[in-house]
């Protein structure tokens, strides 16, 4: 069958004169499609398969002209919308069709909101959470008609509760269309397929699979800008001094000679000035406002413009517009632009640092050359040598196309909470009825009716009240006649705190004087800042004029330095699948000679020449160093006295957070319960760190050890104590409407929701069966955590299929050096804890460490520059009389002969306010009061 049969003659011609012939994700998907079943369509970007889903549609509906919607297309981001809308306007034009077509998203003004509800579009693009609200509003009448509901980036929602919250919409849809829409989902290559097909069909619904999926041609280059990555800034030296990022706000000032970035910003810019277009991705928004900001300031022009999600919709608009009218050759973009949006002719895609899975690097690179037959060219910038581990096995297995597989939350009780109140504020309806609509959606597929009536049981106020005095009903459960309806106020408190997307704080910026808006700030900035202080915001410097109780007024304020804002909560961590292939990697390169390694890594990893040999080295200095590289088949046990002498413990694998986190949990409890050890744990991808600030000696390699039917309750009893459950709990507790996050024309602030979710939980703690409390556990258990692959290793590690090498060394190793490196890198900001404490926390690392750590430009922002002027000034005046040789000694330390006048010295010692100590070789001295700190 030729795949144009399925269509009319005329849009078979328009099809004909448009394109020379359709891509393969048409030719299989029309026939699909054409015989009216559910289909998902797997191809990689830039393949057609956008077309490939709506042009059967469009073509239905131009030959049986009917009134209102009839076919919804629903992406997970807003400006794939708009881009969508701007691409459907050719085949209407070409084809002479009448039909209308309407967005519909969180941007849409009210009027044309209202316009919408009199006179609504043949086709309607939207959100999933636009969908949910017109579901819940008086619109949901609009919806009756569809035929068709088109479901793009399927792989961006699947995984996450925003998915499961996607999929009780569409069966709150079913119940409400007069016949059963046609489901079409569009994705980029995923594993399982057949699972994301079961996700877009929903329960005990047949789908057709259409695998579309062949691999573009990728240039990829794993680049390193300097000769040797152990001496930072050693080979690149602005011309241009490059701005602090501000005086205020705490901010820290670049230090060229010990950051990789002063070689990493001329070689993003050389590559930039070589291509028309690029976009450069980084893994955080503050990330992408800095180097926009200094690529500008090195290039003496703007040619770099920010994209993020925290910019308003104008701005990334028009930021947009300019990259594809060839007006600024450069977007620094974090995921805002990762999913389909045709960015025009982009030629380079730069990404800087590890993008932390195999499918989000596909996705990224797939931006350049984003038609079909164009090769996707990708430059790597990896941050640190950890970094270039990790970077140069994502490179090969991208080229592989080895995509990690995708996990479905299963039962996500928040979700299923906001949906019900939803559900019962539009009707009544049963309890047999309700539980067979959600058991339709996937994700629910299996929820117990014990779990449903558990909810039901916590929406409708059945625990104490005065217990749960905050927890108000937001159903009514007549449990006689199994029937339940909505409170009042239902839907309105369902409709300003609809969706999935937790509130980490964001305060609106808008210009003052009742001008537009121009993004978002992270709440704990806004704290700290003032009125008349400027920060950065897409590449511009605005000036603070007034802050209220949930918004930033400003005014432009160009060509004023300003601080780069930060915003929390946005770290990705390594799935357990790339660290064994990082492991095995690492395994295999140790094994080769350097010269042999260098050729593979060229080849196979696709590393340039300066990055093969620091990769090298890297590789061979921890091999002297531990004796063994950790591995996939080999982890390090790693013991060293730190420059005070604490002991540190490094548990150093490639296995990735998901894993150490638990682990580390349980660790520490281990610890603690069983022996009386109060040790301080930190984690990240690269392992888990233990400190031990009181031991004579660390413990034995045996008290480390777990056994893997243990972990899980180790850890579950650990983790209700933890910051993690906290944060969590609070999010799902927003999420199933117990604590509001939005009240009509106002917000509330994340302290409050803090505080109130605190009191929640102290009593929540004792009722076992409390929804959200099982949710949260649920969470961290299967969705943060990778517990399977936890006990997988640690089944390893019993069976000897592990090996376990136990070694003490001198300082930390290089891979112990990454993993606090990579801890203070991405922990900063990732907490709750005050700018001060978090201070305290980074800072409480051993000097010589941090030392090491200071080549990131993030970790440089926690000396307070306040505080270091202080300490120089306190030092620069010698003491002029004993008291204040004292003060130096109670403030600096000891100091050594001819460090301090020798009569002062003698008075101090002779009225006993000083002593003299031995360390090594010398005597300095010391403040009596430090003498149980120095003897």
């Amino acid at each position: 069958m030729n795949a144009l049969d399925a269509f009319s003659t005329e849009t078979r011609k328009w099809f004909e004169r448009a394109f020379a012939v359709p891509t393969p994700a048409q030719t299989l998907g029309w026939p699909a499609i054409a015989r009216g079943g559910h289909v998902l369509i797997q191809a990689p970007t830039g393949s057609g398969k956008t077309l490939a889903a709506f042009l059967i549609g469009i073509d239905r509906l131009n030959d049986a002209p009917g009134e209102g919607l009839r076919l919804l297309y629903v992406s997970p981001l807003k400006a794939l919308n708009y881009d969508i809308e701007r691409n459907l306007r050719s085949p209407l034009a070409g084809l002479d069709s009448k039909l209308s077509v309407a967005v519909r998203t969180g941007d849409t003004p009210a009027d044309e909101r209202r316009r919408m509800l009199r006179t609504p579009p043949d086709i309607l693009i939207t959100t999933p959470e636009s969908l949910f609200l017109l579901l819940t509003s008086q619109a949901r009448e609009t919806l009756r008609g569809i035929e068709t509901v088109i479901l793009d980036e399927v792989h961006a929602v699947a995984g996450t509760k925003r998915g499961a919250h996607l999929a009780l919409s569409l069966e709150r849809l079913e119940g409400l269309v007069e016949q059963p829409f046609q489901r079409i989902g569009l994705s980029a290559t995923q594993r399982p397929l057949a699972e994301i097909g079961r996700f877009v069909a929903g329960s005990d619904r047949d789908i057709e699979l259409v695998d579309a999926g062949t691999r573009k041609d990728l240039d990829l280059e794993v680049v390193v800008p300097l000769e040797d990555m152990r001496e930072l800034g050693s080979t690149a030296d602005l011309s241009v001094p490059p701005l602090a990022d501000g005086v205020q706000m705490g901010a820290g000032v670049e230090q060229s000679s010990r950051s990789i970035w002063p070689s990493i910003y001329p070689a993003i810019l050389e590559l930039v000035r070589k291509h028309r277009s690029t976009i450069v991705f980084v893994n955080n928004r503050r990330l992408a406002e800095r180097l926009a900001l200094r690529l500008n300031e090195l290039a003496e022009e703007e040619i770099a413009r920010a994209h993020h999600g925290s910019l308003a919709r104008e701005q990334r608009m028009l930021v947009e517009e300019l990259l594809k009218a060839g007006q600024i050759p450069c977007l620094v973009a974090t995921s805002s632009l990762e999913l389909g949006i045709d960015m025009g002719a982009v030629d380079l895609v730069i990404q800087v640092e590890s993008p932390k899975s195999v499918a989000r690097g596909l996705q990224r690179v797939g931006r350049a050359g984003h038609d079909l037959h164009s090769v996707s060219r990708g430059r790597i910038f990896p941050k640190f040598r950890a970094d270039l581990l990790e970077c140069a096995v994502v490179a090969r297995a991208m080229r592989e196309g080895a995509i990690e597989e995708t996990r479905i939350p299963r039962n996500t009780l928040d979700v299923l909470a906001q949906q019900i109140v939803a559900i019962c504020a539009d009707e009544e309806v049963s309890v047999d009825e309700l539980h067979a609509l959600v058991r339709r959606a996937y994700p629910f597929s299996d929820l117990s009716r014990a779990q449903l009536e558990n909810v039901l049981d916590m929406l409708a106020g059945r625990y104490p009240s005065d217990e749960f005095a905050e927890l108000r009903p937001r159903i009514v459960w007549d449990r006689t006649a199994g029937i339940m309806r909505g409170r009042t106020g239902a839907r309105r408190l369902a409709v300003t705190n609809a969706g999935t997307i937790p509130d980490r704080g964001l305060f609106g910026v808008l210009l003052v004087d009742g001008g537009g808006r121009v993004g978002e700030l992270d709440e704990e900035m806004v704290y700290e800042a003032r009125e008349g202080q400027t920060f950065m915001l897409g590449a511009s410097t605005w000036r603070i004029e007034d802050i209220t109780r949930d918004r930033v007024l400003v005014s432009p304020a160009p060509g004023v330095p300003g601080v780069a804002p930060f915003w929390k909560g946005e770290g990705v961590g390594r799935p357990a699948e790339l660290g064994e292939r990082i492991g095995r990697a690492s395994r295999e390169l140790v094994a080769l000679s350097d010269e042999k390694a260098e050729a593979v890594l060229r080849a196979e990893y696709h590393l340039d020449i300066r990055a093969a040999r620091n990769l090298v080295t890297f590789l061979r200095e921890q091999e002297a160093a531990t004796g063994v590289v950790p591995s996939d088949r080999s982890i390090v046990v790693e013991r060293f006295r730190d420059e005070i002498g604490d002991w540190r413990v490094c548990l150093l694998t490639p296995f990735g957070g998901r894993v150490h986190a638990p682990w580390a949990m349980a660790l520490a409890a281990r610890l603690r319960d069983s022996l009386g050890i109060d040790a301080q744990s930190i984690w990240s991808d690269d392992g888990i760190a233990l400190h031990f600030p009181d031991a004579d000696v660390p413990p034995p390699l045996s008290d480390l050890l777990l056994g893997p039917e243990e972990i899980e309750e180790l850890v579950i009893a650990e983790l209700a104590q933890s910051a993690l459950f906290g944060a969590r709990f609070r999010e799902n507790a927003s999420r199933a409407l117990l604590i509001p996050r939005r009240r009509p024309g106002q917000r509330t602030p994340l302290w409050q929701q803090r505080l109130k979710a605190q009191s929640l939980l102290q009593v929540a703690r004792r009722y076992p069966q409390f929804p959200i409390v099982l949710e949260t556990y649920r969470e961290c258990l299967q969705d943060v955590f990778d517990l399977p692959a936890l006990r997988g290793i640690l089944q390893g590690i019993q069976t000897r299929e592990l090996d376990l090498v136990e070694v003490e060394t001198a300082s930390a190793s290089p891979f112990a050096s990454s993993l606090l490196f990579d801890y203070v890198a991405t922990y900063m900001y990732e907490d709750d804890t005050p700018p001060e404490e978090r201070r305290a926390q980074a800072l409480s690392l051993d000097r010589g460490l941090l030392r090491e750590l200071m080549g990131i430009e993030e970790l440089r922002e926690l000396l307070d520059l306040g505080a270091i002027e202080q300490v120089e000034s306190s030092l620069l005046l010698p003491p002029r009389n004993a008291d204040e040789l004292h003060d130096v000694l109670r403030k600096a330390g000891p100091l050594i002969d001819g460090e301090y006048d020798r009569g002062f010295a003698e008075t101090l010692l002779r009225e006993r306010r000083a002593i003299r100590v031995r360390l090594g070789d010398v005597e300095p001295l010391a403040a009596v009061e430090d003498a149980g700190l120095v003897r």
